[in-house]
C-alpha cells in the first residue's frame, strides 16, 4: 500500500524509515541539557485544533516536558526516558505504545533519535 496523505484516512506505508516533506519543528523550548531539534508530518488537525494526529521525530536531548492535552503515543524508533514528577520512570525503545494524560508533568530524556506516530485530542 503506498502512502497518501491526501487520502480520506491519511496513511504512510514504512512509517518507520519515511523522511518525506518532514517539517522542521525547531527546539524544544523547554530544554534542560543539549537541544532537542523536532521534526514531523502532520496527517490531521481538526476544525478546531482538535484533535490532531502525526509523526514526530526528535534527536537527543533532556528537557521539562509538560503535557497540555491527552496524547496517545506508538514509538516506532529510537528510546528516551520519560520520568514523571513523582519519581516514575517511563522506559521507551521501538515499539512501545504510550498514553500521556493531560497534565502529566516531569521530564524526558532521548538517548537515540525517536519517532513516534502521535494523536492528540
Amino acid at each position: 500500500m503506498p502512502t497518501d496523505l491526501k487520502s480520506s484516512a491519511p496513511h504512510i506505508a514504512g512509517a518507520t524509515g519515511w523522511d518525506d516533506d518532514l517539517v522542521d519543528w525547531g527546539i524544544i523550548p523547554t530544554m534542560i541539557e543539549g537541544e532537542s531539534h523536532t521534526s514531523g508530518k502532520l496527517l490531521f488537525k481538526g476544525p478546531e485544533g482538535s484533535p490532531e494526529a502525526g509523526v514526530w521525530i526528535c534527536t537527543p536531548g533532556y528537557w521539562e516536558c509538560h503535557v497540555t492535552a491527552d496524547e496517545m503515543c506508538h514509538f516506532l524508533d529510537g528510546r528516551c526516558t520519560y520520568t514523571h514528577e513523582t519519581g516514575e520512570v517511563i522506559e521507551i525503545e521501538p515499539d512501545t505504545a504510550a498514553f500521556f494524560p493531560k497534565g502529566w508533568k516531569g521530564t524526558c530524556r532521548v538517548h537515540e533519535t525517536v519517532r513516534k506516530v502521535y494523536m492528540i485530542r
